[in-house]
């Protein structure tokens, strides 16, 4: 069988994208890289701009302050606590809002979409929300974090287009079987909805995980704040401590400071994201692409 050789313009093809893709993951990883190497550094060097893609002066001094204070790993438990609650209750409310939109004969359908995505561009402001928080008795727990954002628009609006592109035949197969919309929800719908689901549960739990500043304005108590506010607070902290001419110590913790941080923050989410990162493609475009 005679093997059909590639064209030159499929050849130039493959290799400028080739090219192009290695530059994008270049431009990609190379930040978290640096980030990564300066928190290893010391600070004379990340002072000089010596430090690119390995540390120099190797030192474990910042990571020994963040780790050896019990408080740290407190926040830290909570912010494991919030994302995890926050993001069951988040799927779960997205997942029936979107389920009942996409019901075509459902009276009042309209009305509902208008409702979801009117929050999109107004908002009843900072204050306001503020004073609902506390008038609603849920400053200082976890709801204040969980319940203002139990519903993100924009997923919603995704899922909803996902739910709308099943075959209606399904439905009306398990209807004529016995089932009721609850059991065909949860026995037909959401087994096909797999990808869909781990996309929608990867965007709420970074969301949540990164999120420091409703918490930062609800909480006022250090044992139930995230480990993202109490970065934050240290990072002030080190930073007013150099300006007004700190111990060594006190110079080398501000100096990276930042890096520590963003490598202690962002390790969870990496661990979790290529167990779920082969759904997220496809569950996104089976929730943009109608037809």
């Amino acid at each position: 069988m005679t093997k059909v050789r590639d064209t030159r313009g499929v050849r130039v093809f493959r290799v400028l994208n080739a090219v192009i893709l290695t530059a994008v993951v270049v431009v990609t990883v190379y930040p978290f890289l640096n980030v990564l190497a300066r928190s290893f550094s010391d600070e004379p060097s990340i002072r000089a701009g010596e430090v690119n893609l390995l540390p120099r002066g190797f030192n474990l001094r910042t990571y020994r302050y963040v780790t050896s204070d019990s408080m740290f790993w407190t926040n830290y438990r909570n912010t494991v606590v919030y994302t995890v609650v926050a993001t069951l209750i988040a799927m779960a409310m997205t997942i029936c809002y979107a389920y009942v939109l996409s019901k075509k004969h459902l009276r009042g359908r309209t009305a509902l979409v208008s409702i979801a995505v009117v929050t999109m561009f107004f908002t009843g402001g900072l204050i306001p929300n503020y004073v609902l928080i506390t008038s609603l008795g849920l400053k200082n727990s976890i709801w204040a974090i969980v319940l203002p954002n139990a519903i993100n628009v924009f997923n919603l609006l995704v899922m909803k287009a996902f739910f709308e592109a099943l075959p209606l035949e399904l439905e009306e197969a398990a209807a004529v079987d016995g089932l009721n919309t609850y059991g065909i929800l949860l026995r037909i719908v959401l087994p096909l909805s797999k990808a869909m689901i781990a996309t929608m549960v990867l965007f709420y739990s970074v969301a949540f995980w990164n999120s420091w500043f409703t918490a930062f304005l609800y909480m006022d108590r250090s044992e139930l704040l995230p480990v993202t506010v109490y970065l934050r607070n240290l990072i002030a902290g080190a930073t007013g401590a150099t300006a007004a001419g700190g111990s060594t110590t006190d110079i080398q913790i501000s100096a990276n400071i930042q890096a520590v941080t963003i490598v202690l923050t962002v390790i969870p989410i990496l661990l979790v994201y290529p167990f779920i990162q082969r759904y997220f493609v496809r569950g996104v475009m089976l929730g943009a692409v109608k037809g």
